[in-house]
């Protein structure tokens, strides 16, 4: 598909199992405290916060990658951000339009790389 965006998704173990509970293919609903789902645009920084946050202050010490795809035309009215240097690129996708974007996932979410720290 070539209007394809390709995002990543770092998660730990809770929010993990219930992916895998819908069958790998939506994300699950947000908390009430967080207003924010976002997902980030290359791999790197998905690695980075997997390994280095996840990995290393979840209360087990795992973080895993996830990938997935949504239409470009989809994520084109989703505001995008930098939120440090310019590797550190997240869409914010508001808590209420997350079904949305679950709607919008091609395929399946796949886990691509999982982290444990010690």
């Amino acid at each position: 598909m070539n209007d394809a965006i390709t995002l990543f998704r770092p998660v730990g173990s809770a929010e993990l199992a219930l992916i895998e509970n819908s069958d790998f293919l939506q994300f699950p609903p947000r908390l009430p405290e967080q207003p924010i789902f976002y997902p980030v645009t290359n791999e790197n920084y998905a690695i980075k916060i997997a390994r280095d946050w996840n990995a290393k202050l979840n209360e087990d010490r795992v973080g895993y990658v996830t990938q997935f795809k949504v239409p470009a035309t989809f994520m084109s009215r989703v505001e995008k951000r930098i939120v440090g240097g310019s590797e550190h690129e997240e869409y914010w996708v508001p808590a209420d339009q997350l079904a949305e974007l679950n709607a919008n996932i091609i395929g399946r979410i796949e886990v691509i790389y999982e982290f444990r720290g010690e």
